[in-house]
């Protein structure tokens, strides 16, 4: 099904001669800012607040951060959400005509180069809201791993740290029956391809909720949404029997390199609104939670 190129169901000093480096000075593609996209989530007139730029998770779109940037305004950050809408994200179904998606050897670019665009799109706006010359880039869900994408093949230059929340960073483990790559190889190109945390030369820092263990079998009803969100924890780290945030595993969501934090009691991921009858938080359950914000409001201020 086309949605399984979506999500698989949701800090060292750069050395000048790094492989990063080299790319950023040849990009394979430029990517043209398309400022007519652009949607700044909360207006903000104040030139010195520190510039937040977040990157919607798979199957969200720009308004369902609202919340979430109006929390980072009043923390005194200048956010701005990139501009997606819920029907972009059927673009990612140009990667259905390519062999490599049928292989599981799919790469990234060109199917997410729309997304990628966005990112541009978005940097230059915060950067222009907030008179910052570099901005804090929040990514949620599968915006993670298409920050890392940008990252590597546009560089850093306008990015002062990256936080990402409950992202699938993480290859999909092969030869472990009944698991199939739901990215169609995406994530195994991104694990390979893309600079580890300690080769950007800016802070990364991943953070996991902790909310729901899965299970592997069916016992007694009680056990019915471990046994669900288990079955999709399989599908990305290979065992249902993980932490996780009803989307993401924890061990999926850190990266080797980065500052990983895991938030105990926390879903993070706005697409349980499908379970949101079980979150106990009553926060709205399309935006990350306070505990989120506030970790992601500390992160951002990194250098």
């Amino acid at each position: 099904p086309t949605w399984c190129l979506f999500y698989p169901q949701n800090m060292a000093t750069l050395a000048l001669s790094s492989p990063l480096a080299k790319r950023a000075s040849a990009p394979r593609e430029s990517i043209a800012p398309r400022r007519a996209h652009v949607r700044a989530s909360v207006v903000a007139s104040a030139s010195s607040k520190p510039a937040v730029v977040v990157l919607p998770g798979l199957g969200n779109c720009t308004e369902d951060y609202d919340e979430f940037a109006s929390e980072l305004e009043g923390r005194g950050f200048s956010a701005t959400v990139a501009a997606v809408g819920r029907p972009d994200w059927l673009r990612n179904a140009a990667g259905l005509t390519q062999l490599a998606y049928w292989q599981g050897t799919l790469e990234p670019r060109p199917t997410v180069d729309w997304y990628l665009s966005r990112i541009a799109d978005a940097i230059g706006a915060a950067k222009e809201k907030s008179g910052a010359d570099r901005v804090a880039l929040v990514a949620h869900s599968a915006g993670g791993w298409m920050s890392r994408v940008y990252m590597q093949d546009f560089g850093v230059d306008d990015i002062r740290c990256v936080v990402t929340l409950g992202s699938p960073l993480n290859a999909v483990p092969k030869d472990v029956p009944g698991v199939v790559d739901q990215t169609r190889g995406i994530l195994t190109y991104v694990e390979a391809n893309c600079a580890k945390p300690t080769e950007l030369g800016v802070p990364v820092t991943c953070l996991a909720g902790k909310w729901l263990l899965g299970v592997e079998t069916l016992g007694d009803a009680g056990d019915a949404a471990g046994f669900l969100v288990g079955q999709g924890y399989k599908q990305v780290c290979g065992s249902a029997a993980a932490w996780g945030d009803g989307i993401t595993p924890v061990a999926t969501a850190h990266l080797d390199g980065a500052d990983n934090v895991t938030l105990e009691g926390c879903a993070p991921h706005p697409s349980l609104n499908l379970l949101s009858s079980h979150i106990p938080s009553r926060t709205n359950p399309r935006s990350p939670p306070l505990p989120a914000v506030r970790s992601i409001a500390g992160y951002s201020t990194r250098r």
